[in-house]
């Protein structure tokens, strides 16, 4: 199985990061609207990525304030999305924060410590189509993600 992965080093605090990804409310601020559900089987996260793609469902796996979001994709797509090939992988975000390496890193913040994201999308299926396509999409994601944190 293959796996995403993205390091995102934001101006912000880590506390500014989580907040941004562990509700539906968080996500709506810089990502796209979600909503939440809460069952017997745990919290669900959810959007939609319009057309006939159908809703992305997200099982809520753990979430360690200011630290760790993750969640598993329960959701199913057709086969002609790229969503479809989500289905049973998982998504972890680990946020941690680093001493400020200064401008070798392209970050000339006045901020002593800055806040690092390790992100991940893993299970995929090394075959699928959609690798490339989403691995491109999760970046393009993040950085709206690091524009929403950084905002004053």
């Amino acid at each position: 199985m293959a796996t995403i992965q993205h390091q995102v080093w934001i101006e912000a605090p880590a506390s500014k990061v989580y907040e941004g990804l562990a509700t539906a409310e968080g996500l709506g601020k810089w990502w796209a609207p979600h909503t939440s559900t809460q069952t017997k089987e745990g919290l669900f996260l959810s959007h939609s990525p319009g057309g006939e793609h159908g809703d992305v469902r997200m099982k809520v796996l753990d979430r360690t304030k200011d630290k760790r979001v993750e969640w598993q994709i329960v959701s199913d797509h057709p086969r002609r999305s790229p969503a479809s090939a989500w289905t049973g992988t998982r998504i972890l975000f680990e946020i941690s924060e680093r001493e400020n390496p200064g401008p070798w890193l392209g970050i000339a913040s006045p901020r002593k410590r800055l806040a690092v994201l390790e992100f991940s999308h893993s299970g995929w299926d090394e075959e699928s189509d959609f690798f490339g396509f989403c691995n491109f999409a999760w970046g393009e994601t993040l950085l709206m993600l690091k524009k929403w944190c950084e905002a004053p």
